[in-house]
């Protein structure tokens, strides 16, 4: 049974990566104006604290598990690197939406993949030296890997959530800035699967 365990370094970063997605999220909510939340300074705290400590508590969890299933524990902390630079995406593309008022055609197409670019940066380094540890430095072979999975990413997720957006039926009870979020969520979750699968076996293998 393999018994490894978190380090401080874990908990730390997991706790940042917490801090932070409560942080992002502020700005998205902020502009899906959900009627069964009314978002203050109070329930903004209670919401940036109470994600720092579900990341903490999951880590354990997947460590916990890790113990029968190692495979969990990168499992997880690609998770939780996939969840905030998921919501550094979404935070940036409602902050341009919040500033412009535009939520629809071609400037949230260029909002979206402004958005996209600094959260696959952020993807390159917490993916790099935390998810799959890799210790080297970075070389001139893996940039242009990574540049080349996060290229097809961007693709995948501008288009998507463009498609989506622009062409299909916009269900009456959604407001523009909701259903540009929608269109984001799903444009994600196609790009997730084809992130992860290039940065462990072309960009990050062993």
């Amino acid at each position: 049974m393999n018994t490894v365990t978190a380090t401080k370094k874990d908990y730390f970063l997991v706790s940042l990566i917490g801090f932070l997605f409560g942080l992002l999220l502020l700005p998205v909510l902020n502009n899906l104006e959900l009627p069964f939340l009314s978002l203050d300074f109070k329930s903004g705290v209670f919401l940036v604290f109470g994600f720092t400590v579900f990341a903490n508590l999951a880590l354990a969890l997947a460590y916990c598990l890790g113990r029968y299933f190692p495979v969990l524990i990168q499992l997880a902390k690609f998770g939780a690197a996939g969840g905030l630079n998921t919501m550094v995406d979404f935070g940036i593309l409602n902050a341009l939406i919040s500033v412009t008022g535009l939520a629809s055609g071609y400037p949230y197409a260029g909002y979206k993949g402004a958005s996209f670019i600094v959260a696959a940066t952020s993807s390159y380094f917490w993916n790099k030296y935390w998810t799959f540890e890799r210790k080297n430095e970075a070389s001139v072979k893996e940039f242009s890997q990574f540049f080349f999975v996060s290229i097809i990413g961007l693709v995948l997720n501008v288009g998507v959530a463009s498609l989506v957006l622009n062409y299909a039926p916009h269900p009456a009870f959604f407001s523009p800035e909701r259903w540009a979020n929608l269109a984001a969520m799903i444009a994600t979750l196609m790009a997730f699967l084809w992130n992860f699968l290039g940065y462990k076996f072309i960009v990050f293998k062993k």
